[in-house]
């Protein structure tokens, strides 16, 4: 098994899977259910389901499709989207899934991390730390789909986070995700090396070789994908895959 955790993360909009670019323009994957069979068979160590809508409708967790998922899942999951309470996390995790990702309400309420925490234990937290770089002010944290500044530094918020008690980050450029083109090495090396607890490197793999890059030189912990397992190339049509396991281990060797 890969010491380093690759983690495909996936996209929600109502009921359908979906893939952004920038946190923007989007196109249709596939069915939720359907997608987490095709990764039961690639045998994937981890899966993340994000609902990139249900926080800006100001709605609850599709608890159906959550449901639907954590049936078919072979494998631990996690969910972010819509996390309002403690009561929506708790009913997250009794439907089956071993982690919640939590943003918007983190910033609003930063205790919410702690009590979640202290219930639940760091491992079940993730505190996702959306990105954009700033024409003037540099990298400025976005809540609410990146739709607005938290007026916050990532590596200011990323410390915060875990002294209060957030047991993963999960840190991505807006401005690369779905690009293709890699990941922020500047921005990943900053937070990771200002936190201990875990940093998961999201937004911009579009080859094995950034895999390697972000753990290599951007000191992450473990890499998110998300293009790179639902498409076959960059401009090409839906093909849900996962890199060999022989690839992973030559590029983090």
């Amino acid at each position: 098994m890969l010491r380093t955790r690759i983690i495909p993360t996936l996209l929600l909009r109502n009921e359908s899977l979906i893939k952004t670019v920038r946190f923007g323009k989007f196109s249709y994957v596939g069915d939720p259910a359907n997608t987490v069979r095709i990764f039961n068979e690639l045998e994937v160590d981890e899966l993340l389901f994000l609902d990139v809508t249900a926080t800006v409708e100001g709605r609850k967790p599709n608890l159906k499709v959550l449901a639907e998922i954590a049936d078919e899942c072979f494998m631990p999951l996690g969910y972010g989207g819509g996390i309002r309470s403690f009561e929506d996390a708790q009913i997250i995790l009794k439907l089956g899934f071993e982690k919640v990702v939590v943003n918007t309400r983190a910033l609003e309420e930063p205790s919410f991390i702690t009590r979640l925490s202290e219930h639940f234990g760091s491992q079940a937290i993730i505190v996702s730390i959306d990105v954009k770089r700033g024409l003037f002010w540099g990298d400025q944290v976005r809540s609410r789909a990146g739709g607005k500044n938290a007026r916050r530094s990532p590596v200011e918020w990323a410390r915060e986070v875990e002294r209060l008690g957030a047991g993963e980050i999960l840190l991505t450029s807006i401005d690369r995700e779905g690009t293709w083109e890699g990941f922020d090495l500047d921005l990943v090396r900053s937070v990771s090396e200002a936190v201990r607890i875990p940093v998961i490197a999201n937004g911009g793999a579009g080859k094995v070789e950034h895999i390697g890059q972000a753990v290599k030189e951007g000191c992450a912990s473990a890499v998110a994908l998300g293009s790179m397992v639902v498409f076959q190339r960059k401009g090409m049509g839906v093909l849900v895959n996962f890199p060999e396991e022989s690839e992973l281990r030559r590029i983090l060797a």
